[in-house]
């Protein structure tokens, strides 16, 4: 229990109504979660406005109210706070709520469209390795320690993140790493947090259809690095061509890491084959797992921010020999008839682009590529004609099919895949909308010794049609297809 006074301190507090000496149980932002001596915070959100729930939220308990907009009427006993933005204000208060559990640990963000997941995963495992107690915040899974949590958004929300840091400080929790996602950064769902330092890999097609324009979406992946503090470290992958803006404004320790161009740690891949990576890190001979370029950079983070973090040298790379790849990114597998089906979450043009590029430099030249893919309902619409014609330019032979449609006919997205093929690749390219069967076609049609490559879904265990979600896992219908279709 908190003092109400104490919880909205530096909130943007414009106006106050009614008494802040008042004892808050728990803090809220959706009207449903509100109980008992409740602090509710009435956020405009893109579909739904809190503030319409602000009478809903008093009934069921709460004591105090933070708006952008005083209501109407006014309720005794009820304190109401009046902010420039309640969206910033949730931030501040849940860290204030929490005590500032960012501030008592090492927390460490990474950015960038591609790459977040397996960085963030692989600097859990490498400093488990070390002997930290770690956690870990991504789209796959979030880790305090040992223990599991389930996630339902790459960066949960303020709430939620200052609770599970607070939980991660309680169990001893020295270095936190977490993925920022553009949306994150925009809706103030990491303002309030203490960062040790931040990370980007790189920004491609991504996310439109929420921030509209291009410039928008780099504004929003820079307004991280914006935040950061003179004690934290801002590291920006110096091969990409908007490294720079990145770190343009930050008061952050700056440095650059590279495969191609000069940069404070750099790293050159001398072998890259289905049995892994073999890497130079700052000069070093380092062999891992993990297989492609796009993995070779990952790698180059993680070893970068373990630099920054002052761990040993020699540890840092004799842990990273260790690390497995992680899941839905790149796994594959391979039958009797040494097909190879391969796993990727490859959403975004780019990360389709890589993939088929690993493949490519990995295989002899003889073997097909089958390429199945599709694109989600409700997401940048103008990235699937591009990634229909990536496919079909870096594959030989193409299953369109669905991917997530959630409220969209799932037939209309492979149409408007289809405006990418070109007449000549028409002949390669099958479109099947359940994908499934898509998935068992592709292992039908491979020869001894082809690659499948189901891309798109990667980690997920569901498929969203229609609202609902039904079990289905891309590696296990993969693996049941290998094993039965060639026997």
């Amino acid at each position: 229990m908190k003092l109400l006074s104490d919880i909205i301190y530096k909130s943007g507090i414009e106006e106050v109504l009614g008494a802040t000496h008042v004892a808050v149980d728990s803090v809220c932002f959706d009207s449903r979660k509100v109980q008992k001596l409740s602090l509710f915070v009435a956020v405009k959100g893109v579909s739904s406005d809190g503030h319409l729930f602000i009478n809903k939220a008093i009934e069921d308990g709460a004591v105090a109210i933070v708006c952008s907009e005083m209501p109407s009427e006014i309720k005794e006993h009820i304190t109401y706070i009046r902010v420039k933005d309640t969206s910033y204000a949730l931030g501040i208060i849940a860290s204030n709520f929490y005590e500032h559990p960012s501030s008592k640990l090492k927390l460490v963000g990474v950015t960038g469209t591609n790459g977040k997941t397996t960085t963030v995963t692989l600097l859990y495992h490498l400093f488990k390795f070390l002997g930290y107690k770690t956690g870990l915040i991504s789209t796959v899974k979030n880790y305090i320690d040992t223990a599991e949590y389930h996630a339902t958004h790459t960066t949960p929300d303020a709430v939620q993140l200052n609770e599970l840091l607070a939980k991660m400080v309680e169990n001893g929790v020295a270095y936190c790493f977490m993925e920022v996602s553009s949306h994150s950064v925009v809706q103030h769902r990491i303002t309030g947090l203490t960062f040790a330092g931040g990370a980007f890999s790189n920004i491609t097609h991504d996310h439109l259809d929420y921030h509209g324009t291009f410039d928008n979406y780099i504004a929003a992946k820079k307004g991280f690095f914006d935040m950061l503090g003179a004690q934290a470290f801002a590291i920006s992958n110096r091969d990409d061509r908007h490294f720079a803006v990145m770190l343009q404004n930050t008061k952050a320790i700056k440095k650059t890491c590279a495969i191609n161009q000069q940069a404070d740690f750099k790293a050159k891949i001398i072998e890259n084959h289905f049995a892994g990576l073999q890497l130079h890190l700052d000069g070093t001979e380092v062999w891992t797992k993990l297989i492609g370029s796009f993995n070779a950079y990952n790698i180059l983070m993680v070893y970068s921010i373990a630099m920054m973090l002052k761990q040993d040298r020699t540890n840092v790379l004799t842990a990273i020999s260790s690390l497995n790849p992680v899941d839905g990114r790149f796994q594959f597998i391979r039958n009797g008839n040494s097909i190879t089906g391969i796993v990727d979450y490859a959403h975004t043009p780019d990360a389709l682009v890589n993939v088929l590029k690993t493949i490519q430099d990995i295989r002899t030249g003889n073997e097909n590529i089958i390429t199945v893919v599709g694109c989600g309902g409700d997401r940048d619409a103008a990235k699937r004609p591009v990634m229909a014609e990536i496919a079909c330019k870096m594959s030989n032979r193409v299953i369109l099919t669905s991917d997530n449609p959630r409220s969209e006919d799932a037939e209309e997205i492979i149409n408007q895949m289809m405006k990418g093929v070109d007449p000549v690749s028409k002949k390669k390219v099958l479109c099947i909308t359940d994908r499934r069967q898509a998935i068992k076609t592709a292992c039908a049609l491979a020869a001894p010794n082809d690659i499948v490559l189901i891309a798109g879904k990667g980690h997920e265990k569901y498929q969203e049609i229609k609202g609902v979600k039904h079990p289905f896992d891309d590696m296990q219908e993969l693996s049941e297809q290998l094993q039965t279709e060639k026997i």
